[in-house]
């Protein structure tokens, strides 16, 4: 079985809580480019760009930032994580990842989604009692666009589209689409029945608890007429990589709990501390932080439970210093890659 090892990043752009400091939207970007070159430098398989609408954040188009990195870079997988398939028009979804596809030669991916903010709803006309149709029907007209070229469909949400072609078609034969989700039944039933790759979010929690999420989309996936084991399931989580297993702590905790405990106050979570972090960071919590060799042995630990065939690690959380972000993707890419890689029996 194939594992790929990966990163994705929202690319947050907020002052430092320790310092106070900031730094500019131009230099988050420029950080950004950097981290994606990096990661191919040092072998890692994929790195995908999160969409948000918010002052926090400075990537609202992956698939800019992704063409971008298309003409850097010669080996890497880029995907978005996620596009919020939901407040978006499909043709527009398709034709713009088709393009990077085109500049990169075949390694572009959509990785879609409905989104955990809803800024992108009242910004772009959509009414958020559609939430769940949206994504149903935008789906439904995405798919259909990665296998024909020309398309008849017709919807609630957008215009009829009566033998149209949809253009540039992408280098691959078929672009790659993976549903992302947040671990409701539904959503991952609805990404099996479709015979779609699932990217799970752990993202609180203990990872067991996610095991049934799993089960269901292979379960469902079989009764749907698909092949279970042709079927990739990723598995998406907040992590960093220290040359120990404290350093990793130090450096990571302050930028992850004001991240937290910001995005908390917004939804009524109730906040977390150190302590709750650290716990957090134990052999069979969620969060992959630490040495190296802690994070290789939970990304084995995770893939017992699985099974799956995809890891991305969120590491640039909040203000993580860039110099430290550079510094935990050589130490994946270099020292835990190999590692999980060869324990697997899985080439680089």
């Amino acid at each position: 079985m194939n594992m790929e090892l990966g990163l994705y990043t929202f690319a947050d752009n907020v002052a430092d809580p320790v310092t106070g400091k900031s730094i500019s939207a131009h230099q988050r970007v420029l950080n950004l480019m950097e981290e994606i070159e990096l990661a191919e430098q040092v072998g890692l398989d994929m790195f995908a760009v999160g969409e948000h609408h918010r002052p926090d954040f400075v990537v609202s188009s992956p698939a800019i930032i992704l063409a971008a990195a298309a003409v850097k870079t010669k080996k890497i997988k880029l995907s978005s994580a996620v596009t919020v398939l939901s407040s978006d028009d499909p043709v527009r979804v398709f034709q713009d990842f088709a393009t990077v596809d085109l500049l990169s030669g075949g390694r572009a991916e959509i990785m879609a989604g409905r989104g955990s903010f809803i800024e992108s709803f009242p910004l772009f006309g959509y009414d958020l009692k559609d939430y769940n149709t949206l994504f149903s029907e935008k789906l439904e007209l995405l798919i259909a666009l990665t296998e024909k070229e020309k398309i008849t469909w017709k919807g609630k949400h957008r215009a009829s589209l009566d033998n149209l072609g949809v253009y540039p078609r992408p280098y691959q034969e078929k672009l790659p689409v993976w549903v992302a989700v947040g671990g409701t039944p539904e959503s991952v039933a609805r990404a099996a029945s479709l015979g779609l790759p699932m990217a799970l979010a752990i993202i609180g929690g203990t990872p067991d608890r996610f095991v049934p999420f799993t089960n269901l989309y292979r379960d469902v996936a079989q009764k749907a007429g698909h092949n279970p084991a042709s079927l990739a399931i990723g598995i998406n989580s907040q992590g960093f990589i220290g040359d120990t297993s404290q350093k990793a702590g130090d450096d990571y905790f302050p930028s992850f709990a004001d991240v937290m405990n910001r995005i908390g106050r917004e939804r009524g979570w109730s906040g977390i501390n150190r302590d709750y972090f650290d716990a957090m960071r134990d052999p069979k919590g969620y969060l992959m932080v630490g040495s190296p060799q802690q994070v290789i042995d939970k990304i084995l630990y995770e893939h017992e439970l699985f099974g799956h065939n995809r890891f991305l690690m969120q590491m640039s959380m909040g203000a993580v210093p860039h110099d430290k972000i550079l510094r935990s993707i050589e130490l994946y890419g270099t020292v835990v890659a190999p590692a999980v890689r060869k324990a697997l029996g899985v080439g680089s």
